[in-house]
């Protein structure tokens, strides 16, 4: 209990000394403030940090000082934006609140990073691809070509991996056990699609497949969700006969919601 204890105020002061630190690298005239009379101490002030935030002087002041208070996400959000926080810092704010911190949710045109890219193109006997957010399949090494099929031959919202699942026939024979992973397959899109409800790309991909897939159109209104875990795909290859992968998802930190898929070949 005593260990407890001492973790919880060990968390509060790297809180308040983190707010702090924050606070004071900050200038009153990047955040619209006058400068005002000569300050005694760099950056602002408590009190101008408060009003900026919406909170009470002695309340942030509180804050600081590592007291028992449990800021709610609106307010740490607040202060993140009082403080110029970058994604990185919103994050560490959020968790030393111990909050989960808010997801972020991307926009726009997705590019594969590089690095991420040199990699995937480095495994040979590997086969690997890239999935947005959408899970649209946005890069793939030549391994993953050989086991699954060519995506560059897909198009549009056929180069989609929930697509692939549930309404294209060649690729739904190569999984030995589609009858487990499509419906592990949706509950995990699921919980991936929830931070886009309402995104139109979502909408059209979800009115194709109830519209094209029986068992899409049976199995989504159940609102099955699961974490991404890693499991095994059996292939049953046209050429190469039956084969087995353990199958793990990374997500790519620099860019949310996309995921780097490596299947490994197991020993059989």
């Amino acid at each position: 209990m005593d260990a407890l204890v001492d973790h919880i105020d060990a968390r509060r002061k790297e809180f308040g000394d983190f707010l702090r630190s924050r606070r004071e690298r900050l200038t009153p005239s990047a955040v619209g403030l006058p400068n005002g009379f000569r300050r005694r101490t760099p950056g602002l002030r408590r009190e101008e940090v408060a009003l900026l935030a919406g909170v009470g002087t002695t309340w942030y002041t509180w804050l600081e000082q590592g007291r028992d208070v449990r800021p709610s996400a609106e307010v740490l959000n607040a202060l993140a934006e009082a403080l110029n926080l970058d994604p990185a810092e919103r994050q560490h704010l959020f968790t030393l609140a111990d909050r989960p911190s808010p997801q972020t949710r991307s926009h726009g045109p997705e590019q594969v990073p590089g690095a991420l890219a040199r990699m995937l193109d480095s495994m040979a006997g590997q086969p690997a691809y890239v999935l947005g957010r959408r899970w649209d399949v946005l890069a793939w090494n030549a391994a993953a070509v050989t086991v699954f099929g060519d995506f560059g031959r897909l198009e549009g919202d056929a180069r989609n991996m929930m697509h692939l699942m549930f309404v294209n026939e060649a690729h739904r024979r190569l999984l030995a056990d589609w009858g487990d992973l499509a419906p592990l397959s949706l509950a995990i899109f699921r919980a991936d699609s929830a931070r886009y409800a309402g995104d139109p790309d979502f909408e059209r991909l979800i009115a194709v497949l109830t519209k094209e897939s029986p068992e899409f159109r049976a199995w989504w209104p159940r609102h099955d969700v699961v974490l991404q875990p890693s499991t095994v795909k059996r292939i049953r290859h046209p050429s190469a006969g039956q084969l087995e992968f353990e199958y793990m998802s990374l997500d790519v930190s620099e860019s949310p919601g996309m995921r780097f898929v490596v299947c490994t070949p197991r020993q059989t």
